[in-house]
């Protein structure tokens, strides 16, 4: 897939194309971990408490599913989309996302920490106290959704856009960026890191609005 470039010369994240198949509706019973699920379609099902590690899905639909403490870590989405699904604490340490549509999800207290995201979609929702810590995000797109204190500490950002996005406390100590578009955030507020920012590209209204912080940074009063 090539990239293009942005008519303002940042490059354009390659979004992902999801063409799912018919699906077969998932038979019931509980997530096994290792489990292999291919094209199924999980549809107002609760997963909650269940162990589902190190299972793969390959072009799957998830639909109104509650994922209260699933436990996913080392998890393979591929292909999927991911619809108004809803959990607390769900646990994806480590798991692999390519090619995946997450839409109108309301998630909490994720643990994505040492995830590893390819050409994903977060349109629409969620998500409160999110856990990326050392995660790596290539051709990523947060659009139209709400990011409550998400933790990028040590994370690595690649062709990562935050189009129309409300980002509130984010930590980004030790983030690497290339390439991050920040600049139809609505609400840019930054916890922590913000020296961290090279490699990103803002506003000027948004350099007005994060200067008392970079002068905080940098250890220089403003005062009238």
């Amino acid at each position: 897939m090539a990239r293009a470039a942005k008519k303002d010369g940042v490059p354009a994240v390659r979004r992902p194309e999801v063409r799912l198949p018919e699906l077969e509706p998932f038979g019931g019973g509980e997530l096994e971990p290792e489990g292999d699920y291919d094209g199924l379609e999980f549809r107002d099902l609760d997963f909650a408490g269940q162990e589902g590690r190190g299972s793969r899905f390959l072009d799957c639909g998830l639909y109104g599913v509650a994922l209260d403490g699933t436990r996913l870590g080392r998890a393979r989405l591929m292909d999927c989309v991911l619809e108004q699904v809803r959990g607390v604490g769900t646990q994806l340490a480590e798991a692999s996302l390519r090619d995946v549509e997450v839409v109108d999800a309301r998630l909490g207290g994720t643990q994505l920490h040492g995830s590893v995201w390819e050409r994903v979609m977060v349109r629409g929702g969620k998500l409160d106290f999110a856990n990326l810590r050392k995660a790596k995000l290539t051709d990523v797109v947060f659009e139209g959704c709400v990011l409550v204190e998400p933790d990028f500490a040590e994370a690595r950002l690649t062709r990562v856009e935050f189009r129309d996005c409300v980002l509130k406390g984010a930590d980004l100590t030790g983030v690497t960026m290339r390439d991050v578009d920040l600049r139809t955030v609505s609400s840019l507020d930054i916890a922590r890191g913000v020296d961290r920012l090279r490699g990103a590209v803002i506003s000027p209204g948004q350099l007005l609005d994060l200067a008392p912080v970079f002068a905080g940074a940098m250890g220089v009063r403003v005062e009238g």
